[in-house]
């Protein structure tokens, strides 16, 4: 499980990342996001979901 990613978290590797259930689990309406290196992981959608790389 250490390839999902709190929101929030700075320094991760720059790319697209997708967003997660808690347990890395698919979601109906999934948001994706791109980031630079440097940037921190966004908001998610809602409490407890994370980011996981694609």
């Amino acid at each position: 499980m250490s390839d999902l990613k709190k929101p929030g978290m700075d320094n991760q590797k720059p790319g697209k990342y997708i967003e997660v259930g808690p347990r890395g689990g698919k979601l109906d309406n999934p948001r994706e996001v791109t980031i630079d290196q440097g940037d921190r992981l966004p908001p998610t959608q809602k409490e407890g979901h994370k980011w996981k790389k694609k």
